[in-house]
Formats: structure tokens, sequence, C-alpha cells
């Protein structure tokens, strides 16, 4: 039979609802607590015939996913984008016999407290934070849970302390060493936890997340930087030398360009010792991405992961 006779045979598949959007509103008395998510689900599993024939015996519909988000979020609350991702993969897997594993991919978008102006304080007003989307994906198959946190849109910036210089050159470079730029980038890193089953004790998962940012951050801001890929190294650094529970990072992050805008033609001396006045290019952007690891780990996140 020739190649191109052979029958079609069919490959890796999912299904689910994307992008759920539930916002549970928890009352303590006067004061209100907010968890807003953006939760999508995809299962996978004996899900041949649905395929081949149309039969939907083994199908449950993505609707019913869908109500279930909402219905969980209710009655169990969420206390955690990861831990709400945990109850819903084990739900889909363990309740539905064709189900084989469930994928949850979870946004959170944070609101902060508006302080009141006069002496009663406002507990049901509030503003939302825009310095990131905290991240989570959680994959059960039945047996073990694989639980990635992360964040995206995280924007810093060092004015100082970074340099870019001895780098190869050929007839088309026309990039000057720079001995005093600023660094910039929008940070997108995700990381692996160890925790992998109900056996073992689950991490506090936003007290995690809130010290492997200020890790994140601490190193960027201290790291004395010669090229963005030895901060980016520096970042995972810190984060897997710190808590226990993380055990690879995968970071993507742009180099947001910040020249110096010629001002010789005005008169003008324009260096940085000076203060100096920069022109922030958009695009194109140097885009640089790793993965840190703990020593002896396998590196099991996929390269992609990092358009959650």
């Amino acid at each position: 039979m020739s190649a191109s006779s052979r029958p079609a045979v069919l490959g890796q598949n999912q299904y689910g609802k994307a992008e759920n959007r539930v916002v549970k509103i928890t009352r303590d008395g006067d004061t209100h607590h907010i968890k807003d998510l953006n939760v999508s689900v995809a299962l996978s599993g004996d899900m041949d015939d649905v395929h081949y024939s149309g039969s939907n015996a083994h199908v449950l519909p993505t609707d019913t996913t869908k109500n279930t988000v909402f219905a969980f979020a209710k009655e169990y609350g969420i206390s955690s984008a990861e831990q709400f991702g945990v109850h819903l993969a084990r739900h889909f897997v363990t309740g539905q016999e064709p189900i084989h594993r469930a994928r949850i991919r979870i946004e959170e978008y944070t609101w902060e407290r508006i302080a009141g102006s006069g002496a009663d304080e406002v507990r049901h007003s509030f503003v939302r934070r825009g310095q990131e989307t905290r991240t989570a994906q959680i994959t059960f198959d039945g047996e073990r849970f694989e639980v990635l946190s992360g964040l995206k849109g995280l924007t810093v910036m060092n004015s100082t302390n970074s340099e870019f210089w001895g780098y190869l050159k050929d007839g088309y470079t026309t990039l000057e060493e720079d001995h005093d730029r600023i660094l910039a980038t929008e940070v997108t890193a995700v990381w692996r936890h160890t925790w992998s089953g109900e056996d073992q004790p689950m991490p506090k998962w936003d007290r995690s997340y809130a010290q492997t940012k200020e890790h994140l951050l601490q190193a960027f801001a201290e790291t004395y930087s010669l090229s963005l890929q030895q901060t980016l190294y520096q970042m995972g650094a810190r984060v897997i030398d710190s808590p226990a529970e993380v055990e690879e990072i995968r970071f993507s992050m742009p180099n947001s360009h910040h020249f110096r805008v010629d001002l010789e033609p005005f008169g003008l001396r324009n260096a940085a010792a000076d203060g100096a006045v920069y022109h922030a290019a958009d695009r194109p952007y140097g885009l640089i991405e790793a993965t840190v690891l703990r020593d002896g780990a396998e590196p099991r996140i996929p390269v992609d992961v990092t358009n959650l």
C-alpha cells in the first residue's frame, strides 16, 4: 500500500470549554473578598468513536464542564487558582470513566481594596491591580497531578546597572556597545512544583506565589547585568535555590529596547550620566527564553507553555 493510500489515524486530541469567566464574592460580614478567574477546561481519553463515527457516548458536554466550574466555585469556594484547578481536574477524571486526563488552565485577575477617605472604612470597593496576571495549569491523569504556576505581564525596568558589549560583530552589525543602558522587560514565567499527589503535603499556593514573585523581583533589581540572559538566569536561580517545592522555571522575556535619542543636531549632549532621553521601541524586540532547573531535575515544562 502506498503512503498516500494509507487510512488516516487519529492523533492526540482533547476538547473542553475555554475561558469561563467566574467571579466569586465572599462576604465576611461587611468585608468582601473577590476571586476573579478565567478558567479553561480540556479533557482527553477514550474519544476515538466521537471522531470516527460521531458517537457522543463518551463525551461529557462542554456545557457541563462550564456548569461545573461555576458550581464548584459556589460549593467549594476558591482559596487559590491552583487548589480550584486540583478540585476540577480530579472531578472530571474520577467522575467519568472515558476521561483519562484533565488539564485546567487558569488566569487570575487581582483586585485590591479602595481605602476610604473618611472615618468609615470601605470594605466592598475595589480597583483592579495592574501589575501582572497570575496563571496556573493543573493536569491530572488519574494517578499524578502536575501543577504549573506562573505569571505574565510583569513589567520591570532597571534605569542603570546594565551593560551590553563584547558581542559578535559582522558586516551587518550597527549596534554600538553600551556600558550604561536601561534594562527593561515584561516577564512571563511558569514554574513547576514538586507536589504531584495528595499523599504529599500540598503547598500553600498563595504564599508560594507571593514568595516566588518576590524572588524574581529581588533578583532582577540586585543583578548587575551584562546581558538579559544573565539576569534571567539569576532570577531563575533565586527561585530554585529558595522554596523547595519549585523544581523548574521557564521564562519568556522580551528585551524592551530603550535607545538614547541622537540630540546632537540640536546642540544637546544626551549622555546616560547626565540623565538621558530615550526612545522606547516596542518592536522589533529581542526575545530571550530559557529554563532553569534544580540540579538533577528532568525538564518537563513545554516550550510553548509560556503562551498560557
